[in-house]
């Protein structure tokens, strides 16, 4: 009988060796989630915006992730025009796009603070005001909080060109039909005695060649980048406004991304890249402009009034626009507005007191 049950035992021994020699192996861990992120812009891809800005961006990001995000751009408006840019990256059309607060009047107004006329020297100065601006304001956060902001840069001042003469007295101004964009810098043509008109920067070309447009108010960025000087010669240089942008990222695809990930991507954002969009595509640009132009074989005929005129243009259409706007935000519910005002003030005379061409740093 005892013989009986060891057999049951022994089977019970051997099957536990044999199954304890085959135990399946540990599974291997799982692999990291990465991210290919779709980038949206206007912009040719020999555009400085697009070879110095946003390529520079997408493989500082895809380094300071190790490889987990990766960006493709989409130049040329493909994806979507720029004028439906900021829905489209809310709808997920882009995971990233390129913003210009112009398209959008009233959406991001307290950021116009540093488009007033006459307020920064150059580009890299009111780039960093803007990022700084954003970063200490909840309220300007909150005009962009159906998106995450990555970064807010600016131009450098406009000037002016034109196709048939020179903008050299306030009296110029008189019916020219000027390229503006939105918000002060259109109230600045309306005061000077011009006709701002709205037009999408990649249609600034025809406009101005078919004579719908008399000439624009840009900065080089622009007039290299979409080869503006082969309709256009004049050039009246006088400092006025700068236009903001935003770099922005859905919201959705952004809180999926883990907080390392989150702080890598800013880590090569923020003021760093205000920095390389402001001072490197747009002070750098416009050092360039002549060689470019030059060589390119087109005329170049330059005028820059002395100071007792752009001070009659600087009572005219700027000073009265600071109050102005000041006024126009406190009425709208902004109670702070004079605060984010006298702050933009501050901030542009600490940055330009300093350095202001750290962008050459990112050349090297």
């Amino acid at each position: 009988m005892k013989r009986f049950l060891l057999i049951p035992l022994v089977v019970l021994l051997v099957s536990g060796l044999i199954l304890g020699g085959c135990a399946a192996p540990a599974p291997a861990p799982a692999p990291e989630k990465t991210w290919n992120l779709k980038l949206a812009h206007e912009q040719t891809e020999a555009n400085d915006f697009h070879v110095y800005g946003h390529v520079p961006w997408a493989q500082n990001v895809e380094k300071a992730t190790n490889g987990r995000v990766k960006v493709t751009i989409f130049p040329n408006q493909v994806l979507m025009k720029s004028k439906d840019a900021w829905e489209g990256v809310q709808s997920g059309i882009a995971d990233v796009a390129w913003i210009f607060t112009g398209f959008f009047p009233g959406q991001f107004d307290l950021l116009d603070s540093i488009s007033l006329p006459f307020m920064a020297p150059n580009a890299e100065v009111a780039s960093r005001t803007a990022w700084a601006l954003y970063e200490k304001f909840p309220e300007i956060q909150a005009q962009s909080a159906d998106a995450k902001i990555l970064t807010v840069w600016t131009t450098e001042p406009y000037w002016f060109l034109t196709t048939k003469k020179h903008i050299k007295v306030l009296e110029d101004f008189k019916g020219m039909k000027i390229r503006m964009t939105g918000g002060p810098p259109t109230e600045m043509m309306k005061l000077l005695g011009g006709v701002p008109m709205m037009v999408p920067m990649p249609d600034n070309y025809l406009n101005l060649q078919k004579g719908v447009t008399d000439g624009m108010a840009g900065p080089a960025e622009a007039i290299v980048g979409f080869r503006i000087y082969e309709v256009a010669k004049y050039y009246t240089f006088v400092p006025t406004v700068c236009v903001s942008f935003l770099l922005a990222m859905n919201k959705d695809v952004w809180n999926e991304m883990p907080p390392d990930i989150q702080e890598a991507i800013m880590s090569v954002s923020g003021e760093s890249q205000s920095i390389r969009y402001g001072g490197y595509c747009f002070d750098g640009a416009r050092e360039k402009m002549p060689g470019i132009i030059e060589k390119a074989g087109y005329e170049m005929i330059t005028y820059t009034p002395p100071k007792e005129e752009v001070d009659r243009w600087i009572e005219v259409a700027g000073k009265p626009l600071w109050d102005g706007w000041a006024e126009k935000m406190e009425a709208k519910g902004h109670a702070n507005a004079r605060e984010i005002l006298d702050e933009t003030l501050r901030l542009v005379e600490q940055y330009s007191a300093g350095r202001t061409d750290m962008w050459r740093d990112l050349a090297k």
